[in-house]
């Protein structure tokens, strides 16, 4: 049995594949969550409309992960790993609300999880967590380009450190 989460943690090229290096996930795919279903009269946001910033869609990654191997409490302790939580629409050099932080569930029952682990990371903070907590409202995968990113383009853009890749490779090992 696996389960589903989606992760906003900046550029989804480098936390897609910053994710996939961890054991228990399964699937990963890139793609655009929470933003305003009016634009485009309902339809898929493009790459380029979302980075205008006006639509309202967070670059996110949809995390398909088997919770018996690793569970929401030590992934969402990993994904807290790979962000600056407290920067408001920005992580790295990457700036506006696309690249604004969010953990989106699925299952209601997650919430209860999602807010200790929250508040617990809060305690290593004196500002407060800019990490939206919300429902999955919609998801729109993104193009092909965009998949799996930095497999194709090894020395493409990416905001986190490749040491934070290797420790992904480590952890559950």
């Amino acid at each position: 049995m696996t389960k589903t989460i989606f992760l906003a943690a900046g550029c989804f090229w480098g936390a897609q594949h910053y994710l996939k290096q961890i054991r228990g996930i399964v699937e990963t795919e890139t793609g655009f969550a929470n933003g305003d279903r009016t634009f485009n009269e309902g339809a898929a946001p493009t790459y380029e409309q979302v980075y205008t910033d006006r639509t309202g869609y967070a670059e996110t990654v949809r995390v398909v992960y088997d919770p018996v191997v690793l569970p929401l409490e030590k992934l969402l302790r990993l994904y807290f790993l790979s962000i600056e939580p407290t920067s408001v629409n920005r992580q790295g050099e990457d700036e506006g609300t696309r690249y604004r932080t969010g953990i989106y569930y699925i299952d209601p029952a997650d919430r209860f999880t999602i807010d200790d682990i929250c508040h617990e990371v809060q305690q290593n903070y004196s500002s407060p967590l800019a990490v939206e907590v919300a429902p999955l409202d919609v998801f729109y995968a993104a193009d092909e380009s965009h998949q799996n990113y930095l497999d194709k383009h090894p020395d493409g853009y990416c905001h986190l450190p490749a040491a934070l890749f290797e420790m992904a490779r480590r952890t559950n090992s």
